[in-house]
């Protein structure tokens, strides 16, 4: 079938299993440029940790609740977090039906632990499958979805998101063999590591699937607050009102500035939900009280958000005026990446290795976010991600001395 791009059955030997799955690809960054002096004072565009100023709300919080730190708190978060949560959700997809609290949403320590046991807790709750259960991820792809794939159990079949299908997986291509066994599909919207962003109606067809073949939908949407032009849609709005099938995956990390914080929440079917939420309690941290207040706070506030996002837009100005046309450069939909195709100066691991020694530029090669095809080929071997999570000082400092080493 051409649209996988592989799958863990085609995988030729569990070293290959673990050095291409199991190991994390900064800590196969970290092996890659090992023992190498950067050749100018090191710039890390490879990590996608915003560092922009945390909301001058933060500890002002967490003062206020200070001595929450010293109880345990409630398995699927304080009532006033989930509210909040909600109510942003209803305002920001303008839903055509609250989600109830009580049953359809719950806190996580941020989205990674709960992306990762979400795998787990859909090969549990999922009917029998027609055959060998299968997880689907896109390829390129955020690390966890395949963690949490293989730690359920389940055959890991990768889809191809090229430039070839608009940096999205083919949906027409999905047949009903295969979403027969299918436990679960994950899918980033804005995409990590394109940009690129689902509009509504292929994230109903996605929805519609779920429910025909009664599997669960789970939508990455943690750099929905971070676009160029156009809000990207959610998958909530395109399961109203039930919201059977679907969760949706939110953070504080992008939206806000605050990846130390660890908060975030997952929504959606509330027979899913009620599932996940008992194997969560049993194998993930409470989060702790005053956290969850600030995420509250933060729920509540959008102009820390759209001054936030205003950063990132300036920073792809600099970008479009600095890159031009390079390295099939354009600028995404969404998100905070540059995904630049650098096949002609050598594999984005090669260039990773030159820009770092060279240039003292950090940046992830591309390969290390995806899979090979079942021709061996990889869809991220040419490219290297960078991340624009700089000030705008440091991002033009970087950005010349990418184009200076690659000219």
């Amino acid at each position: 079938m051409t649209f996988l791009a592989t799958s863990t059955e085609f995988l030729p030997s569990m070293a290959n299993v673990h050095a291409t799955s199991a190991c994390s690809p900064f800590v196969r960054l970290a092996q890659l440029i090992a023992g190498i002096t950067p050749g100018k004072p090191a710039i890390n565009l490879a990590a996608g940790e915003p560092q922009h100023a945390i909301p001058s709300f933060v500890g002002p919080v967490i003062a206020a609740h200070l001595k929450e730190f010293g109880r345990y708190p409630n398995g699927k978060g304080t009532e006033n977090f989930r509210r909040a949560a909600a109510d942003w959700l209803g305002r920001r997809y303008r839903l055509a039906r609250p989600l109830d609290v009580e049953s359809e949403i719950v806190v996580l320590s941020g989205t990674r632990e709960g992306l990762f046991i979400a795998a787990i807790a859909a090969k549990q709750w999922v009917r029998p499958r027609k055959g060998r259960p299968a997880i689907l991820i896109p390829n390129p792809f955020y690390a966890p979805y395949a963690a949490g794939a293989t730690a359920a159990g389940c055959e890991t079949v990768y889809l191809a998101a090229t430039p070839a299908t608009g940096f999205l997986p083919n949906l027409e291509a999905l047949d009903d063999e295969l979403l027969a066994r299918t436990v679960a599909i994950y899918l980033a919207s804005p995409a990590n590591p394109q940009g690129s962003v689902a509009d509504l109606a292929y994230l109903a067809k996605l929805a519609a699937l779920a429910r025909r073949f009664g599997f669960l939908m789970f939508s990455d949407e943690c750099y929905s607050e971070i676009y160029w032009k156009h809000r990207p849609p959610g998958i909530l709005e395109a399961a109203a009102p039930d919201y059977q099938n679907v969760v949706a995956f939110h953070s504080m990390s992008k939206r806000s500035s605050l990846s130390g914080l660890r908060v975030g929440f997952a929504a959606g079917d509330r027979r899913f939900i009620t599932s996940y939420m008992d194997l969560r309690n049993l194998s993930a941290p409470q989060v702790p009280v005053p956290l969850q207040e600030v995420a509250a706070a933060a729920y509540a506030d959008e102009t820390h958000v759209v001054e936030n996002r205003s950063l990132y837009a300036a920073k792809f100005d600099l970008a479009d005026q600095i890159i031009g046309d390079r390295y099939g450069y354009r600028r995404p939909a969404g998100g905070f990446y540059l995904w630049l195709d650098v096949g002609t100066h050598g594999s984005g691991e090669a260039v990773a290795v030159r820009l770092w020694q060279e240039a003292g530029l950090c940046v992830l090669p591309g390969g290390y976010m995806a899979r090979d095809h079942l021709d061996r080929t990889n869809p991220g071997a040419d490219y290297i991600r960078v991340a624009l999570v700089h000030d705008k000082e440091t991002t033009a400092e970087a950005l010349h001395r990418l184009v200076a080493v690659l000219r």
